[in-house]
């Protein structure tokens, strides 16, 4: 007969200690933009954000209080680039994400929006929690993104910015 197998050896494939299971679903409302200027070569270049984790993304940030999504998306776009000065231009889509926050599933909403930077676009500033901040070509910006979500918006704002001549 065989000798049953040690159960200490199977520990290591399971980690010490259980996660909390899920005890709440939580929804969070949030906005943000597709940031676009033309260069001195009349090219479009996208401005990025690099997070805490060094992911390449676009401002966004949660919806406040009486807040529409077109509002928050403005509010972030001057707290974490530092534009003040921006045109918006229309609704691109949404995204959503889902992420576990200790006992909470956060399901997120994304409402992006497409911005043009106005004024002096090259003063933007990043924010103390940023990694960086830079405008990058079009191309660029597609091959730095980390969502792919967003990369087929930015597409989509391409598209928009093409055909409205804006």
């Amino acid at each position: 007969m065989p000798k049953p197998p040690k159960l200490n050896a199977f520990k290591k494939y399971f980690p010490k200690g259980r996660k909390t299971s899920i005890q709440e679903i939580v929804r969070e409302p949030t906005a943000g933009g597709i940031i676009w200027r033309r260069n001195e070569k009349g090219d479009i270049e996208i401005l990025l954000i690099q997070d805490a984790k060094d992911r390449w993304t676009i401002p966004k940030g949660h919806v406040e209080a009486g807040e529409t999504a077109q509002q928050t998306a403005r509010r972030e776009i001057g707290e974490e680039a530092g534009l003040k000065e921006v045109e918006m231009q229309g609704w691109l889509g949404k995204i959503h994400f889902r992420y576990r926050r200790i006992d909470k599933l956060v399901l997120m909403t994304t409402q992006i929006y497409l911005v043009k930077a106005l004024g002096d676009t090259n003063a933007i500033q990043k924010e103390e929690w940023m990694n960086d901040i830079k405008w990058f070509s079009f191309n660029d910006a597609l091959e730095a993104i980390e969502y792919e979500d967003i990369a087929k918006l930015i597409l989509k704002g391409k598209i928009r910015i093409r055909e409205e001549n804006l």
